[in-house]
């Protein structure tokens, strides 16, 4: 940190200087007497543009910068899960210690290097290492089991010293080659990808737990997802959801640019959530990034690329990983208004015109790879990124962008949100890309799969023409089979698609579930249909509380829902034939 300068113009988060020596772009830079950390983001000649990640509140022109010859990185090791970062990766419960708002300049390492933890060696000295080998593994939680490697830019050699089993802090060197030590710790330039042996193809889904999502539309591990909506339309409570019930190892929760009561739900709610697959809290194997709206734009541009490097580095270890982003709109309006300070040339809607490249770097980082090391170890990241356009337009860039990048596409209404309806996905605008790849999975779920997730969409496609008729011709124009089909899809809405995300019975529902209720739907139109068949009148259903009876049950086991609607089916076809109400075929 021996090159110097000084600034000559301040513009907002972004300060200008003149350097007489080499730079890198995206250097760490510290700006002023606070020691502001920043980075560079234009070179021209020896006129240097550096985005400062805190605000730039009593910075003055002639104050010193100082430039470390370093990129932005971020520390990787036992006791990243469960912790809390900023933008730029320092922990807030250290940060905010010593006050209710956070000291400038103040660097903290994300990981507290006091703590030691239990080091069990997989490796001997005189063993040949390469880059990304296990050498050790150290239990971080309950839920997952922390390997330690050699990091992957780094040469392999032979082992001159391992460290026997015992517990050690971060600073301590447990393997020695070539004279260079290997921590448990190691850090990551966060706007570089970390390199894998090879890409795999997608086979199994992230099962969420939401039923529209996991039947209709289901996103592979691995894969990418978009949730755009407007305001109000439920964007956080899904991806939340999403966040809580998901099959992922680890979750890795991004607040880009939210609201802070959001955000404060999250940190009240979270960190006392039980995880849903073990007896163990679910922060246990969670890392929240919070980066609200009122804190410095520069940072919230920086807070993506922090979650997507934590979470290469668990997918490293061979572990799914899910990574929430909410939302990018608000990231990449922070990249506008950097771009403005920049006099940049501005895109469509005063986006950057790089826009889209730069979501596309961002994307490009999931997937589902064989990683670098032995033993072999397969890893996935799957993104799922909510968008917020205005007025709920998704023509705009940010959602356009999105869409070119990821599989799958949820798409909030805000007409169903006003009915109270939730999730309120739009079962007609929202599409998955992934179904060939994740067929063979659904299959061995049950052989039926298939079948009864193409009769819930041929039953849902067919409402929008039957609204149409209605309009010409009246609700009794209709034939009884489609009255009967109107009042099936409103069964399907309230009983399949809408969910209750604060019903501890009805807020995740398993895939074994899903396949049983779709069953007992697809008989329950059987035999209605049936009965219309042979005269009965679609009024009859009309005064059945169907609903409300199918609500019931939806929270039972599978076994225990097949049973409790046998007997309820069996009670309704007592009914249809000793009704009175029915009709000839030449009536209909």
């Amino acid at each position: 940190m021996n090159n110097k300068s000084s600034i000559w113009g301040i513009a907002g988060p972004v300060v200008k200087t003149i350097v007489d020596f080499s730079v890198l772009m995206y250097e760490v830079v510290y700006v002023g007497p606070q020691m502001l950390l920043g980075e560079i983001v234009r070179v021209k000649g020896k006129l240097v543009d550096i985005q400062i990640y805190e605000t730039p509140d009593g910075l003055s022109v002639g104050d010193t910068i100082l430039f470390s010859g370093k990129l932005l990185s971020v520390e990787l090791g036992p006791g990243l899960l469960g912790s809390v970062l900023d933008g730029i990766g320092r922990p807030l419960r250290t940060l905010g210690a010593d006050g209710d708002f956070l000291e400038r300049g103040k660097l903290i390492p994300s990981i507290d290097h006091s703590k030691k933890w239990h080091f069990i060696p997989m490796v001997s000295s005189g063993d040949r290492v390469s880059p990304g080998d296990v050498i050790g593994v150290v239990r971080e939680c309950q839920a997952i089991e922390n390997l330690i490697t050699v990091p992957p830019d780094q040469n392999g050699g032979i082992l001159a010293y391992i460290a026997p089993e015992g517990d050690y802090d971060l600073d301590y060197p447990v393997a020695i080659y070539d004279e260079i030590n290997l921590f448990m710790v190691q850090r990551w330039d966060v706007r570089r990808a970390r390199p894998i042996l090879e890409r795999l193809p997608l086979s199994s889904p992230l099962i969420t737990g939401q039923r529209v999502l996991d039947t209709l539309f289901p996103v592979a591990q691995g894969g990418a997802a978009v949730l755009p909506g407007g305001f109000g339309t439920g964007k956080t409570v899904t991806q939340q959801s999403v966040a809580k019930w998901c099959n992922a190892d680890v979750i890795v929760y991004i607040g880009c640019g939210e609201r802070g009561n959001e955000m404060t739900e999250v940190l009240e709610e979270f960190p006392s959530l039980k995880d849903p697959y073990r007896d163990a809290p679910l922060m246990e194997r969670m890392v929240l990034i919070a980066n609200t709206s009122n804190m410095p734009v520069a940072a919230r541009e920086a807070s993506v690329y922090l979650g997507m490097t934590v979470a290469e580095y668990y997918r490293d270890m061979g572990l799914s990983v899910a990574v929430m982003a909410d939302s990018t709109s608000r990231w990449a309006e922070a990249l506008r208004e950097i771009g403005g300070r920049l006099e940049e040339m501005p895109g469509e809607e005063g986006y950057p015109a790089y826009l889209g490249t730069r979501l596309a770097e961002y994307y490009e980082r999931a997937g589902r790879a064989s990683v670098l090391g032995k033993p072999n170890r397969e890893g996935a990241i799957t993104v799922i990124n909510a968008v917020s356009p205005a007025g709920g337009d998704f023509s705009e860039p940010v959602t356009q962008a999105s869409l070119r990048l990821s599989g799958t596409f949820w798409a909030l209404d805000k007409s169903l949100a006003h009915q109270r309806h939730f999730p309120s996905i739009n079962w007609n605008q929202s599409y998955s890309l992934y179904d060939k790849e994740l067929e063979a999975f659904f299959c061995e779920v049950s052989p039926d799969w298939h079948t009864l997730r193409s009769f819930l969409k041929e039953k849902l496609s067919s409402e929008k023409a039957l609204k149409s008729l209605v309009q010409l011709v009246g609700r009794d124009g209709l034939s009884e089979r489609d009255k009967w089909t109107l009042a099936f899809v409103d069964i399907i809405k309230a009983v399949y698609l809408q969910q209750n995300a604060f019903d501890p019975a009805d807020a995740s529902c398993s895939i074994k579930n899903q396949e049983a209720l779709m069953s007992c739907l697809r008989d329950l139109d059987r035999v209605v249909l049936d009965a219309i068949s042979s005269g009965l009148s679609c009024d009859f259903v009309y005064d059945r509380p169907i609903i409300r009876d199918l609500l019931s049950l939806r929270g039972l086991t599978p076994n225990d829902l097949r049973q409790s609607f046998v007997l309820w089916l069996d009670s309704l076809k007592e009914d249809i034939k000793s009704s009175t109400v029915v009709i000839s075929d030449e009536t209909v």
